[in-house]
């Protein structure tokens, strides 16, 4: 088998894997920065929340449409995942819960209450493509609703970038020039929650945060700088997303897992190879040595 069977051929003799191809790319713009932002802000398992909580709404939106309509899918995610980060927000503020356990409790529920609506009219085919994605099975429609939830991403994080960044790192600071900081956060969290819908049709509901996160680990072990950790997300996740729909066609398995341990086959060599790793723990440069 040449290279070119290998690597382009599905690409070339396919529509449907450049369409997934496509899909990558957008997720990789959007889902790569925000993974980053989530790592830095101390909130990674609250996107694996938000990720669940996005459930309920899509298995709603697939009740009403009959099929597995990306298009219905996504709203119903996206209202529900905005429902969910707005009422823990609001229990953690009224209540003594911390905001993660308020996550906690409302990502189980959706959780347990989407398998159930799916239950109600599907098969376990459609469960099993609710939680685990049909990146194969987009179409253009959901192509143009990934690239426009990415440019809406992207046009959004240049213009809070700093904002979000002082959040991030010193928030006093914020609070004492008198920047909205509960605004910027409420604007993150929006941001999450579409790139988190966005993966879902792709990924499914189980993967989605996986390009999210995973990338994010990378970057961070690679570069302490915060632009090319970004940048070093996004292409990490976009990679992963090439490698593993060409892995999935050639070994003929699902695709969205597949890109996932692709993600996490990077993430393992880099905790051996990269600078932050264990290479420079156990075997340090000889300048850096007493």
């Amino acid at each position: 088998m040449s290279l070119y069977d290998l690597f382009l051929a599905p690409l070339a003799d396919y529509g449907f894997m450049r369409r997934a191809l496509v899909a990558c790319l957008c997720l990789s713009l959007g889902c790569g920065p925000i993974g980053v932002f989530l790592m830095m802000r101390r909130m990674s398992l609250m996107g694996d929340a938000l990720s669940h909580a996005v459930l309920p709404g899509a298995a709603i939106g697939y009740l009403v449409a009959g099929s597995l309509s990306l298009t219905a899918m996504g709203i119903g995610g996206l209202i529900a995942g905005l429902s969910v980060a707005l009422l823990a927000g609001v229990v953690s503020r009224a209540t003594s819960l911390a905001e993660d356990a308020s996550f906690a409790s409302f990502y189980l529920t959706s959780l347990a209450l989407g398998v159930l609506i799916v239950s109600l009219r599907g098969s376990n085919i459609d469960l099993l493509h609710v939680l685990f994605g049909t990146i194969l099975a987009i179409d253009s429609d959901a192509l143009i609703e990934i690239g426009t939830i990415t440019s809406v991403t992207l046009v959004a994080l240049a213009l809070i970038y700093r904002p979000l960044v002082a959040e991030c790192f010193d928030p006093g600071f914020l609070r004492a020039v008198g920047g909205r900081g509960p605004l910027y956060h409420v604007a993150f969290l929006v941001l999450v929650v579409l790139n988190l819908v966005a993966s879902f049709q792709a990924l499914g509901t189980l993967m989605a945060v996986g390009l999210m996160m995973l990338p994010a680990a990378i970057a961070q072990l690679w570069s302490r700088t915060l632009p090319v950790m970004l940048a070093i997300a996004s292409v990490t996740a976009l990679l992963s997303g090439y490698l593993g729909l060409i892995a999935s066609y050639h070994l003929e398995l699902a695709s969205g897992p597949t890109i996932i341990v692709t993600a996490a086959l990077f993430y393992g060599l880099s905790i051996l190879i990269a600078p932050s790793g264990l290479a420079r723990r156990y075997f340090p440069r000889p300048h850096l040595t007493g």
